[in-house]
């Protein structure tokens, strides 16, 4: 007898917890017809693809980042060591890329010159986001966009971001003509090859192949098209290479980083950048951007305004340096030169700490999210002048127990 009632007290967690999954399920449905049916109308939804992208619809309970009503908040996903920036940009991560882009720029060599004539993009920007997001294509995600974003819309810990693009999923749908058992996408809503969300598929997908369509997943020619579109969107210059790397003499501080500090390519010049590469250089009246996301700490560029064009895509330093570097690479076999230093000893949390002890002296570290982004790399450096250091522009173990205090 006490056996059994052992074995029922240990079931009892999981029982709760399927019930109150069905619970969560039922007030699903719910949402779905009340909440989700009337917005849709109102962008122009039908009935018949409403129906046709929910019936039968479930909850993905296997998602990252859920919160059910009455659970306790995520945990914090990120919270292993820090990473030196370098491991984003390591060498080992471009042979394959390299090799593969240069075969796609011959592949679809018409289609990219169509492209670059029509949008003002360099085909090998094109390329390296196509590569660095679907390794070309060959990386095919396969899980239902509606159900995906439905569930992250209802009970993800981010609701507000992902409902405006259940809303969009559902008008792609139904305007575009998509199957739905083709409108594939990653656990955030990140659709085909480009891996554009919903409200960029509606914004910036285009027919590259005159087929009448817009088929991101299938269709090269229109991912490469919708690529290149979404980069002219954001404001990409014509006739303007991302950046180049430079080396940095003392003149260079790494306080004058960031997009809101543009000089004249001729005035950093004077400061003692020396480019690696003549891509700014033979523009010296146009503006340039002191680019270091590891402070003194790793390798320095300098960068025009299309480098902040590739960020839009995906809102990180390394990402559009990524990008950048392998469309470099396609052209030429140059290396990054400067060395990363190996960075450890603390984490988000850290990080986010050492960010509220700067604001609260005054600094704009852009926020408290634990990321060290170029705000932090300057706010940092300022604070390492007012205390007498020689700025680095960036955290080490030390030095983020310190700062601001």
């Amino acid at each position: 007898m006490r056996l059994v009632l052992l074995l029922l007290i240990l079931l009892m967690p999981a029982a709760a917890q399927a019930q109150d999954r069905t619970a969560v399920e039922r007030d699903f449905q719910s949402w779905l017809q009340k909440r989700v049916w009337p917005d849709a109308q109102k962008a122009g939804v039908t009935r018949a693809t409403f129906d046709a992208a929910t019936t039968g619809l479930t909850l993905d309970w296997s998602l990252p980042d859920l919160q059910p009503p009455g659970a306790p908040p995520p945990k914090e996903q990120r919270q292993p060591e820090f990473q030196t920036p370098g491991r984003y940009i390591s060498e080992d991560k471009f042979p394959a890329l390299v090799s593969g882009g240069r075969a796609a720029l011959k592949q679809w060599a018409r289609t990219l010159d169509t492209i670059e004539k029509r949008y003002g993009v360099p085909r090998e920007i094109v390329v390296a986001i196509w590569g660095r997001e679907t390794a070309y294509g060959s990386v095919k995600p396969k899980n239902s966009a509606i159900r995906n974003l439905a569930t992250v819309g209802f009970i993800g810990s981010r609701k507000s971001m992902f409902y405006p693009e259940l809303i969009a999923a559902l008008q792609i749908l139904e305007g575009d003509h998509i199957p739905l058992v083709e409108l594939k996408a990653s656990w955030a809503g990140a659709m085909g090859q480009p891996q554009f969300l919903p409200t960029k598929f509606l914004r910036y997908a285009v027919d590259g192949d005159g087929d009448g369509r817009r088929d991101i997943w299938n269709s090269t020619p229109d991912a490469l098209a919708s690529i290149a579109n979404y980069l002219k969107g954001h404001g990409w210059v014509a006739g303007r290479w991302w950046g180049t790397e430079i080396t940095a003499g003392t003149g260079v501080a790494c306080t004058l980083e960031g997009p809101d500090k543009p000089r004249p390519v001729a005035d950093w010049l004077k400061l003692g950048a020396k480019p690696r590469t003549p891509a700014l250089s033979g523009a010296p009246a146009l503006p340039g951007h002191l680019l270091m996301p590891a402070g003194r700490h790793g390798p320095a560029f300098l960068v025009s305004e299309n480098f902040y064009v590739l960020k839009s895509y995906n809102e990180s330093d390394m990402y559009a340096l990524f990008v950048g570097h392998l469309a470099d690479r396609y052209r030429g076999d140059a290396r990054i030169a400067g060395g990363w230093d190996a960075l450890s000893g603390f984490t988000r949390n850290d990080v986010r700490d050492m960010q509220k002890r700067l604001e609260a002296q005054g600094h704009d570290a852009g926020g408290t999210d634990g990321l060290v982004g170029f705000r932090t790399r300057v706010a940092i450096g300022l604070w390492q002048q007012r205390s007498g250091r020689e700025p680095t522009c960036f955290p080490d173990a030390e030095l983020v127990r310190q700062a601001g205090r």
